[in-house]
């Protein structure tokens, strides 16, 4: 589209409360718990033998290498818009969230399905201190809750500045840290309840092969939770749509302007955590000046802004709801059911 064809307005975006800070809180917390808990379950595994606390070991481990890669997704993310990244480097968040869940797959999945695998199939394996197991088991759980409950206190106030339910903030949230870490904690949490399972049925039934199966257990489970953030991660840094609601904001917000005739096309992009684009093509009364549709382009831009405050670029485009060829392209990309409701008037 030729530049002089569009009408766009920019600029900085009204202000909001930052959650930046608690995300950090939330992953460095995160972070420092896993990395103890690490030490202890590798101690225990050695002395007691056990293939599923090794497994929980090698988990705490791909968690604390996920909190690095969080932390580093928070750090570049915040970098400021340049000549080469205009829009800035919002998405950086989505990638490394990307690599975390990569990671929970390749070194914590895969190490506990060999381990799981190995001791089912393998030769059979004594116990020994199974107690060592249940302490570093109950004060690993009590430590992991502290991290959980952090995660999920951030969620929900997240879901509660957004207007939403709890399900449907982890669905919908365009912050993978604050998600990540609470997937994360839950499957860990779920992972010591295996972990205790198998080294308890082990220690009373003397056959080794339930360790093997509560470690083939914990690696479907992180399998799950790494396929969950990477299919999340990956829609946001393919360029996700904004949430129907500030989709649905947007819309009706142009549509009720007086100059405006209808609107025949919108599009939003997630460009990073609280960050939004929005691109509109509209039909506005035909008796404008070209002069007073530039000023109601920067004026419905700043209302939309202030509004709705996630949205930090919006490119509006005066096209004439009568052309075929757009009408079609509208039709194809959301199909004549859904542009009749949504967009197309």
């Amino acid at each position: 589209m030729a530049q002089d064809e569009r009408s766009h307005s920019g600029g900085a975006k009204g202000e909001k409360p930052s959650t930046g800070g608690e995300s950090t809180l939330t992953v460095v917390l995160a972070g420092s718990v896993n990395l103890l808990i690490a030490v202890l379950k590798l101690v225990a595994g050695l002395i007691t033998g056990s293939a599923a606390m090794l497994s929980e070991a090698v988990h705490s481990v791909a968690d604390t290498i996920t909190e690095v890669l969080l932390l580093t997704a928070l750090k570049v993310s915040r970098r400021p818009a340049d000549r080469t990244h205009p829009f800035g480097y919002g998405k950086a968040r989505y990638f490394w969230s990307l690599l975390a869940a990569v990671s929970i797959f390749a070194s914590g999945s895969m190490f506990a399905l060999y381990e799981g695998i190995a001791t089912v199939f393998g030769e059979a394996e004594d116990q020994t201190s199974p107690v060592v197991a249940y302490i570093v088991l109950a004060v690993a759980f009590a430590l992991e809750s502290v991290s959980w409950a952090q995660a999920l206190r951030q969620v929900r106030r997240d879901a509660a500045d957004q207007g939403r339910t709890l399900r449907a903030q982890l669905r919908h949230s365009d912050d993978p840290t604050a998600t990540t870490v609470f997937y994360e904690d839950s499957a860990a949490l779920s992972g010591l309840l295996l972990a205790f399972a198998g080294v308890g049925l082990h220690h009373l039934t003397g056959d080794s092969v339930w360790d093997g199966i509560a470690s083939i257990a914990i690696g479907l489970l992180l399998a799950g939770v790494a396929f969950l953030l990477g299919r999340a991660n990956a829609a946001l840094l393919i360029g996700r749509q904004a949430a129907p609601d500030l989709v649905y904001g947007v819309r009706d917000h142009l549509s009720a302007a007086p100059e405006v005739d209808a609107v025949v096309d919108l599009q939003t992009m997630l460009i990073g955590t609280d960050s939004v684009l929005v691109c509109a093509r509209v039909d506005f009364d035909d008796t404008l000046t070209a002069g007073q549709l530039e000023r109601v382009c920067v004026r419905l831009a700043a209302e939309l802004r202030q509004a709705h405050p996630d949205v930090s670029e919006v490119f509006l485009e005066p096209v004439p709801r009568s052309d075929a060829d757009l009408r079609a392209a509208v039709l194809a990309r959301y199909g004549a059911q859904s542009a009749r409701r949504s967009t197309v008037e």
